[in-house]
């Protein structure tokens, strides 16, 4: 089977897709990205893609911070990506990854006077965490790199060496991944996701101004909590209180919504997934496959 990807404003092979090794986001780490779902529904032979809109809104707010011009508009990004999921007729789950690139070749950093380019590819996509208990955390030794340095809502490719370090030094250490704080010491988020607690109740997780990205499951869950009627806090944490938190799990369109076992050895309350967490894991992935009617126009159907 032959896949596709979107580049040079043009459908290619993919492995006929190729930049040169002197392009200005390979050197310096220049571009920007999004991490996109398709979800495959047997029942009716149809692919979702879940809040493209969503998740193109995102590319261009990082793309400003980065000085890069767009080259679409939203309706013609979800556009093309409809397109291509055509093309590539998956019968599957399917990660996207859209980018918008500095791709002047040049040397240094400068990103004024570069050009922009775009490009998206596709590929079957399972579970980004293995089907276990839950995760086993530690907190990480490295810091979120913070709002004045690179900034975490932007989602720029270049930052990922720090998600990269917390990860690995996590793995090495006998965990699944980690939880990072700010510079401050406040709770932020995991190395590529963010991250909820149960405290009495109560949806807890940390306020967009705390040096996180802006996820888009985030807002998914928080509008799903609603709808469940749980509530939800937006607030600052301090370490301590993921060691005494009721329930805990991540979210990410990588990571979906997965369950924390334990946070630096300490059991997660009794260590398994919570009637809360499991609530919002079971609407959620019910949400994303356009199963239920309030949230269908979070999904774009693929296949005519």
């Amino acid at each position: 089977m032959v896949e596709y990807v979107f580049m040079n404003g043009e459908f290619v092979e993919a492995d006929k897709a190729f930049i040169p090794v002197r392009t200005h986001a390979f050197l310096y780490g220049t571009s920007v990205f999004e991490g996109i779902r398709a979800y495959y529904n047997e029942e009716e032979n149809q692919m979702y893609a879940f809040r493209v809109k969503e998740h193109y809104e995102r590319l261009l707010r990082s793309a400003k911070v980065m000085w890069m011009k767009t080259p679409y508009t939203i309706e013609e990004y979800c556009n093309i990506t409809r397109e291509l999921l055509k093309k590539n007729n998956y019968r599957t789950d399917v990660y996207i990854r859209p980018t918008l690139y500095k791709s002047s070749i040049k040397v240094g950093p400068t990103l004024t006077d570069n050009e922009d380019s775009f490009l998206i590819f596709t590929t079957p996509f399972g579970n980004y965490f293995g089907e276990d208990e839950g995760l086993k955390l530690c907190v990480s030794n490295w810091r979120r790199t913070s709002d004045n340095a690179i900034p975490p809502r932007a989602k720029v490719s270049g930052a990922y060496a720090n998600s990269a370090l917390i990860k690995t030094d996590a793995h090495e250490a006998g965990f699944d991944d980690a939880v990072v704080l700010s510079e401050s010491g406040q709770v932020t988020e995991g190395s590529a996701m963010n991250i909820f607690l149960v405290i009495n109740g109560t949806l807890v997780t940390s306020n967009t101004t705390d040096d996180i990205l802006v996820g888009v499951t985030r807002n998914t869950v928080i509008e799903i909590a609603k709808e469940l009627n749980i509530p939800v806090k937006e607030r600052a944490i301090d370490r301590t209180e993921l060691y005494l938190a009721d329930e805990a799990f991540c979210c990410g369109t990588g990571a979906q919504i997965v369950p924390v076992a334990s946070i630096d050895h300490r059991p997660v309350g009794c260590g398994k997934i919570g009637n809360i967490t499991k609530q919002i894991s079971d609407m959620y992935f019910n949400v994303v496959r356009g199963k239920v009617e309030k949230f269908k126009d979070w999904c774009t159907p693929v296949y005519d």
